[in-house]
């Protein structure tokens, strides 16, 4: 279903757009995202509305059956991407689980300026996207999700995730409609 209204107190979330991502092979041109999800973050901040800048800092402990990428990554690796623009009055979140809530302040942060909608863009799809919206939603948030801003590793989880698991944890549209939303407000 598509974004039916943009809450006058909703929040941008962008999750790990960060340098070391220009580096994974991805099921849409990370450069469309980048874009897309810059429009977001530009037309909240026009608005006057948060925008929430995520990055991936380390990861959960445990054991998992796919081995994790291995190796030394590039000193600047979890930079949120400078085509973001990033502003002093964002919020920045840096998180080691796939969900930007758990062990982070984005909650209280969200609900201390009274933040009622969500709307998340970023990668991956079916992993900090979809993890980050099944929190939300479990918070009481309202869940918008920018389709044509993100992306995933594979075509499968990706359409998984905006076919089958989105629907049933908000609603879904493009940057286009979201922004036109936005300005739809004021």
């Amino acid at each position: 279903m598509p974004v039916s209204q943009l809450d006058p107190r909703a929040a941008l979330i962008v999750v790990d757009l960060q340098k070391i991502i220009l580096s994974i092979p991805s099921v849409h041109p990370v450069a469309t995202v980048v874009k897309n999800s810059a429009n977001l973050a530009a037309a909240f901040r026009r608005r006057g509305l948060p925008v929430v800048l995520v990055n991936v800092v380390g990861m959960a402990p445990g054991r998992t059956e796919r081995a994790q990428a291995g190796g030394a990554l590039p000193p600047d690796w979890a930079e949120v991407l400078p085509e973001l623009d990033p502003q002093p009055q964002d919020h920045f979140v840096s998180k080691k689980t796939w969900g930007a809530f758990t062990g982070t302040d984005l909650e209280t942060y969200l609900k201390s300026r009274g933040v009622t909608q969500v709307v998340i863009c970023g990668v991956a799809t079916s992993a900090g996207v979809e993890s980050t919206a099944r929190q939300a939603h479990e918070l009481g948030f309202n869940v918008a999700l920018a389709v044509d801003a993100m992306t995933d590793l594979s075509a499968d989880p990706h359409a998984n995730s905006v076919g089958e698991i989105f629907p049933r944890l908000g609603e879904t549209a493009t940057t286009q409609e979201i922004i036109a939303l936005a300005y739809a407000q004021g």
